[in-house]
C-alpha cells in the first residue's frame, strides 16, 4: 500500500479511529459486570488490530488499495481479535469474587443489597399479607431491570438474621423446596416465566444475636438483557419498577419509556450484545 495519496491516508486513519472506538465501546458494553475496559486501551488495541490487518492485506497483495474489500476485512477481523484478546485477558484477571452471604449481611443494604424480614407474613399482624409477596417480586423485579442485587430474605433492616419461621408456616410442607416452589410461582405469575427462571435461590444459616442458627433465603438477580415489567394481578397494567440507591421506585409512563431507551436501545448490536451478557450469565449460573 506504498504511495498512496494523502487524502485517502486521512481518511483510512479516520475510520480507523472511528472503528476502534465502537469496539472498544462494544467490548466494555460485553463485559460491563465481568471487566472493567479502559476507554483509551481498548481503542489502542483496536487500531494496532487494524493496523495489522492492513499489514497482512499488503503482504498477500503489495499492490492493494485500502479500499479493497480484502483489506478492509482483515483490519476490520484484526481490530476484532485484538480488542477480543484484550476483553479476555481483563475478564480473566478481573473476575470479581461472589461475597458470601455473611459479608453480603455484614455490609448492609445498598443499591445491590436488599434485607427482608418476611417474605408473606405481616410482621406487624402477623399474619400472611398477599402485600407482602408483591414487595418481594416488586425488588426482584428492580435489580433485574438496573444492575442485578441480592435479596436476603429472613434478615431484619439491621442485618439481624430473624429466620424463615414465619414464611414457612404459613405453607402445607414447611421446607425450604416448598419455600423455593413458591418463591418461583410469585415471580412466574408477577414478572413472566423467563424472569422467574433467571433468578436464583439460595438457602443458608447465620447465627442471630444469641448466636443461634437462622435460616436466611438468598435470591440473587442479574442485571436483565431486557426489560422486565411487573403485573400485580392479571387485569393490572404493566408496571416498571428500577433500583434507585438503596430503594425500589415505579417509574411513570414517560420516565419508564425513557429509561428503557437508554438502557436497551433498539439496535442490532446492543441486541447481540444483551443476548450474549446473558448467555454468559446463564452459563455461569449453572
Amino acid at each position: 500500500m506504498p504511495n498512496m495519496p494523502l487524502w485517502t491516508v486521512s481518511i483510512a486513519l479516520i475510520l480507523i479511529v472511528v472503528l476502534s472506538w465502537l469496539l472498544g465501546r462494544f467490548a466494555r458494553f460485553l463485559l460491563k459486570r465481568r471487566a472493567k475496559l479502559a476507554a483509551a486501551a481498548s481503542m489502542v488495541m483496536s487500531i494496532v488490530g487494524s493496523a495489522a490487518g492492513f499489514l497482512v492485506a499488503w503482504l498477500i497483495r503489495p499492490n492493494a488499495s485500502v479500499w479493497q474489500p480484502l483489506s478492509l476485512l482483515l483490519a476490520l477481523a484484526g481490530a476484532v481479535v485484538a480488542v477480543a484478546a484484550y476483553a479476555g485477558v481483563a475478564a480473566h484477571f478481573q473476575t470479581p469474587v461472589r461475597k458470601g452471604i455473611a459479608e453480603l449481611v455484614a455490609g448492609g443494604e445498598s443499591d445491590r443489597v436488599e434485607f427482608k424480614s418476611t417474605a408473606r407474613v405481616n410482621t406487624h399482624t402477623g399474619a400472611k399479607d398477599d402485600r407482602m409477596e408483591l414487595v418481594i417480586a416488586k425488588t426482584i423485579s428492580a435489580f433485574l431491570n438496573a444492575d442485578g442485587g441480592t435479596l436476603i430474605v429472613g434478615v431484619d433492616d439491621e442485618g439481624t438474621p430473624l429466620g424463615l419461621d414465619r414464611d414457612l408456616g404459613t405453607m402445607k410442607a414447611p421446607d425450604h423446596d416448598r419455600f423455593e416452589l413458591w418463591l418461583r410461582d410469585l415471580l412466574s405469575t408477577t414478572l413472566g416465566p423467563n424472569a422467574a427462571a433467571s433468578v436464583r435461590v439460595a438457602f443458608h444459616e447465620l447465627p442471630d444475636g444469641e448466636g443461634v442458627p437462622r435460616a436466611v433465603c438468598q435470591i440473587t438477580a442479574e442485571a436483565s438483557p431486557r426489560p422486565v415489567y411487573l403485573k400485580p394481578n392479571k387485569n393490572s397494567a404493566p408496571e416498571l419498577w428500577v433500583r434507585t440507591g438503596n430503594s425500589t421506585r415505579q417509574l411513570a409512563v414517560d420516565s419508564a419509556t425513557e429509561y428503557v431507551m437508554h438502557r436497551w436501545p433498539l439496535s442490532v448490536g446492543s441486541g447481540l450484545a444483551a443476548q450474549f451478557r446473558a448467555a454468559v450469565r446463564f452459563s455461569e449460573a449453572n
